[in-house]
């Protein structure tokens, strides 16, 4: 892990196109801005570990090999009859 200081207007880079600036600081805590292209994913931990949990919790979910193939006859009709 990288330590560092930096003051109030100052920033450092991450992989030349992420910038965190810090905004300000208080007793309450430290204010960053995010500068990141659009394709850069940026999350506060707890909102990047819900969406991680989510995402497993959807990879396990399983679906009855019945209703499976009842979906698959389904899609296959509409796009037949150009649904």
């Amino acid at each position: 892990m990288l330590v560092i200081t930096r003051k109030p207007e100052q920033s450092i880079v991450i992989a030349g196109e992420v910038e965190v600036i810090v905004l300000g600081i208080s007793k309450d805590g430290v204010r960053l801005g995010i500068k990141a292209p659009r394709s850069v994913q940026v999350h506060r931990r707890e909102v990047f570990e819900a969406i991680a949990a989510e995402n497993r919790a959807a990879s396990e979910a399983k679906v009855p090999v019945q209703d499976a193939a009842a979906l698959l006859r389904a899609a296959k009709v509409s796009k037949l009859d150009g649904r």
